[in-house]
């Protein structure tokens, strides 16, 4: 079954079993999907943390960290990104455990690989469903940057910088009140759709990528008002 999405989807596939891992990539790769591969939880936090991707299929029994920990610890990065974990127990406990860690779909071992493709083209049609309907078209100036709200790109003179639908939503809700105050709890809210502590943290890690994307023009500041939110200034 090729996949028909016009822009590659990229896959963190962490899976200690190096056969079954290979054989996953190979697979998904002929189906015109770009897979990132590790091979235990602690990789594959860091390869997610430096990267950018559309889903993540996460072994459970891992050597360093498993799954449920490496899920969770996902989540706090991106409360959106979809999660399949791949188990070789059919416990009900552990997909309890599997869902309550974040995780869309579960799938127990051994599986087919056809199967496995369709629980991962399923996933991504709601989740391109779901940035179609929250897509805005709009365009903003900041500084010397123009902002694609739509496409997800950050652009300054001839480079392009694609963000996550997570960084260019906040940067969006920024943009539209430039050199005003946002609360916390406002961007939490329109972009998360909850003012949950734990997620706010996570903005954190966001607005510090932002930062780093916008220090090329040093008119840009993104300030942060102590205990009360930021101000995009420029």
């Amino acid at each position: 079954m090729m996949t028909t999405m016009s822009k590659k989807a990229h896959i963190l596939l962490v899976e200690d079993d190096k056969n079954l891992s290979a054989v996953l990539k190979d697979y998904l790769e002929i189906l015109n999907y770009s897979v990132s591969s590790c091979s235990d939880g602690k990789s594959g936090l860091m390869a997610f943390s430096s990267g950018t991707f559309d889903l993540c299929i996460l072994d459970i029994m891992m050597p360093e960290k498993d799954g449920f920990t490496l899920a969770s610890e996902i989540r706090r990065e991106d409360p959106l990104v979809p999660i399949i974990f791949l188990t070789a127990k059919s416990l009900k406990e552990d997909r309890i455990k599997g869902f309550k860690a974040g995780c869309d779909d579960y799938i127990s071992k051994p599986f087919s690989t056809e199967e496995l493709s369709l629980r991962i083209e399923a996933i991504l049609k709601r989740c391109r469903a779901r940035d179609e309907k929250n897509t805005t078209g709009e365009k903003f100036v900041i500084g010397g940057f123009v902002f694609d709200h739509a496409n997800m790109v950050l652009s300054y003179k001839n480079e392009n910088q694609n963000l996550t639908r997570k960084e260019a939503d906040l940067l969006r809700v920024l943009a539209l009140n430039k050199n005003r105050l946002v609360t916390r709890e406002a961007a939490l809210k329109m972009v998360w759709g909850t003012d949950d502590y734990f997620i706010g943290r996570s903005m954190d890690v966001f607005i510090t990528k932002l930062r780093k994307y916008l220090k090329k023009d040093s008119s840009i500041a993104i300030v942060n008002v102590h205990g009360i939110g930021f101000r995009l200034e420029c």
